[in-house]
């Protein structure tokens, strides 16, 4: 059991402290990847950043993923028979959503440039990996020198998955059996929008 993210985002820094003082960015999944990151970033010396996507739902599913949208970048599964009309005008929506969350959570600073930077990914935990491989895909069109995944949790495939497409996968807790993130927490509160733009300016204070 992870005591809490405070303690795992501590025991993740232990294991990437090598990386410390070197060129690179540290973006965490909001919200439960933001407080695992905050001390990573202050550990590593790094600047922190959020990473905001939504997937693209079927019209006919909404919970069905189609693609994904970040705020740069549109990520669509060719195979799908959704007309192109449908695709364009929920990209925008989304796009839209995800600049005032962006703004909320960042201010007006823009996105950290990844290119040439290691790219340190973290959340709270991974339990199907659909957002972030949609993360993964995303940070690898800016060109990052390396990327790593840093997680407390997550299940035997998703970090066999993840370790065919990234450089290193950081873990914790592997557990064989797996249902949900949370179970794996002695404390798995919400975190509030406001908690993480606390985070977020004690940690710009900082840079």
């Amino acid at each position: 059991m992870i005591p809490s993210r405070q303690i795992a985002a501590e025991l993740l820094a232990d294991r990437l402290e090598h990386y410390k003082g070197q060129q690179g960015v540290v973006l965490a999944i909001p919200r439960g990847g933001v407080p695992v990151a905050a001390p990573i970033a202050r550990r590593l010396g790094m600047p922190l950043d959020v990473i905001v996507s939504k997937k693209i739902g079927h019209p006919a599913n909404p919970e069905f993923a189609i693609g994904a949208v970040s705020l740069e970048d549109v990520e669509v599964d060719k195979r799908t028979d959704v007309p192109a009309e449908y695709i364009h005008a929920e990209v925008e929506r989304i796009k839209t959503s995800l600049r005032q969350k962006y703004k909320l959570f960042m201010g007006n600073r823009q996105p950290v440039d990844l290119r040439d930077r290691i790219v340190i990914i973290v959340d709270d935990g991974i339990a199907t990996g659909k957002t972030l491989l949609s993360t993964v895909h995303m940070a690898r069109h800016k060109q990052p020198r390396k990327i790593i995944i840093a997680v407390p949790v997550a299940p035997r495939a998703a970090i066999k998955q993840f370790e065919a497409i990234v450089d290193e996968v950081v873990c914790l807790l592997v557990p064989p059996m797996f249902q949900a993130v949370g179970q794996f927490y002695q404390e798995f509160e919400q975190v509030s929008d406001e908690e993480v733009i606390r985070l977020l300016r004690q940690q710009e204070s900082q840079e």
